[in-house]
């Protein structure tokens, strides 16, 4: 895989760091971005001795040449390309603003509140390492300014990990969401009466399985609307369930989340046009 971004994702990832973002998001992509200072001397090394060992030692007679052999199976796919990532004309909303960034060594991050209600109980994350991953940010297509007003329509983590735990990420889903199926959340929030002290339970399970690619879900979070802890008056309505897609195509895993309103079956069918990509990328190939 390259390491190195172009000049272009490097543009790319810049405008992404000067957008708009809920003060939630930002924590969750900046946890992201310290995780993907890895160091890619190793592999570069790695290359290195495949090369040192071709040349070290000096050819004494011609090798055999050994019999013709059946076609072999299709290479080992590593890099992951953007042709493995839903495209624009994938989704039902116009979009035209693309915003896409590579990794390695990162943990597979299904999402941040998730992460919380596990932390917060003393539970361990639960994350899986990716060996490494793409990302993007899929906006509308009516947005005036990427760097200065949010219309996200999603964003999209593909994720190249070892098969077993690729596999084990799906088989653990169920105990993961597990402690986090009545969580009740407190913290402050600004209103306009000035800062308050609000409550919300989430409601995390796991409602959809098995309907794409190799392994599929459909994690939800039903909460309830922000209440005043001292006098117990709700902020709003009951906001609309939180929902988020994994997909798996071979060793390849992938998380959807939507950043507008949508049903379960509009996710699904999305999950089911991001398998079809990810087989540009999975091992083995579709």
């Amino acid at each position: 895989m390259r390491d190195d971004p172009t000049f272009v994702e490097q543009i790319q990832r810049d405008l992404r760091d000067v957008r708009w973002l809920a003060p939630e998001e930002i924590r969750f992509r900046a946890r992201r971005r310290g995780q993907r200072r890895i160091v890619v001397a190793t592999v570069a090394l790695a290359l290195a001795g495949v090369s040192a060992v071709a040349v070290a030692a000096p050819r004494r007679s011609a090798p055999p040449v050994p019999p013709a052999a059946a076609p072999s199976a299709s290479p080992t796919r590593h890099e992951i390309s953007t042709d493995a990532l839903l495209q624009p004309a994938d989704l039902p909303q116009q979009v035209d603003v693309q915003l896409s960034q590579s990794g390695l060594g990162e943990p597979v991050q299904l999402d941040y509140q998730l992460d919380y209600c596990r932390t917060s109980q003393g539970r361990s994350d639960g994350r899986k390492m990716s060996i490494l991953s793409r990302s993007q940010t899929l906006v509308h297509k009516q947005s005036p300014s990427v760097a200065t007003r949010s219309k996200g329509v999603f964003t999209q983590d593909l994720f190249r990990m070892v098969p077993e735990a690729a596999t084990q990420l799906f088989a653990e889903l169920d105990e993961l969401v597990a402690p986090c199926a009545e969580w009740r959340s407190v913290g402050p929030v600004k209103t306009a009466e000035g800062i308050r002290t609000m409550e919300a339970v989430h409601r995390w399970s796991v409602v959809q399985r098995g309907f794409a690619g190799d392994d599929a879900a459909i994690l939800r979070d039903s909460l309830s609307a922000p209440r005043d802890v001292q006098t117990g008056q709700a902020l709003a309505d009951d906001p609309s369930p939180i929902l988020l897609a994994v997909v798996r195509v071979g060793d390849s895993v992938s998380v959807l989340r939507p950043w507008t309103g949508g049903t379960e079956a509009e996710l699904m069918q999305l999950a089911v046009e991001a398998a079809a990509r990810m087989c540009a990328a999975a091992n083995p190939p579709c």
